[in-house]
């Protein structure tokens, strides 16, 4: 299985509308979403849409796409974007076969450089939510450090919560 990162395009956002809007509310809440807080299809690709016509120092979304042998299977993004200074990574792999098998490591791992070169980023966070295992497993193998755990609402989508804050500096990246 190969496995490729690159920029989303814009007609691809609503595989990622699709993959929040069609999720369990169960599904959401573990990954620390309130459902009720989450936009209509149309409000986030008209989001989206405002998002990508803008330069790159002035973005406020970032989203990279992750293929699997051609095909699109999750996407990683970053928000709260501070161009050549920080911002919050998120990452999501799509369907629950590809989840457990080691495969988003490796695109974390894959993106990384890319945020890091886009967005000349000095640094760069990842809040997920405590009990999450996913990202709370991923982010310390590629090179996350655990900076503190703090209970707060972590974004615009999010209920209140205890969140795993991890950064990672761009010593610590490999340019690709």
């Amino acid at each position: 299985m190969k496995q490729s990162v690159r920029p989303m395009l814009l007609e691809e956002i609503p595989l990622v509308i699709d993959y929040f809007h069609s999720a369990s509310e169960e599904y959401l809440r573990g990954m620390g979403v309130d459902p009720e807080k989450l936009p209509s299809r149309g409000e986030l690709h008209q989001i989206a849409k405002q998002d990508f016509q803008l330069p790159s120092t002035e973005r406020q979304f970032y989203y990279l796409a992750w293929e699997l042998d051609g095909k699109v299977v999750g996407h990683s993004n970053i928000n709260m974007i501070r161009y050549g200074v920080d911002a919050r990574m998120h990452l999501h792999v799509w369907l629950p076969k590809y989840r457990k098998k080691g495969l988003g490591t490796q695109f974390v791992k894959l993106s990384l450089p890319i945020y890091f070169r886009e967005f000349d980023l000095q640094r760069l966070f990842c809040e997920p939510y405590s009990e999450n295992p996913g990202p709370n497993f991923i982010l310390p193998k590629v090179g996350f450090k655990f900076v503190e755990g703090i209970e707060t609402i972590p974004g615009w989508i999010n209920f209140h919560q205890k969140i795993n804050r991890y950064v990672i500096d761009r010593e610590k990246i490999s340019p690709s």
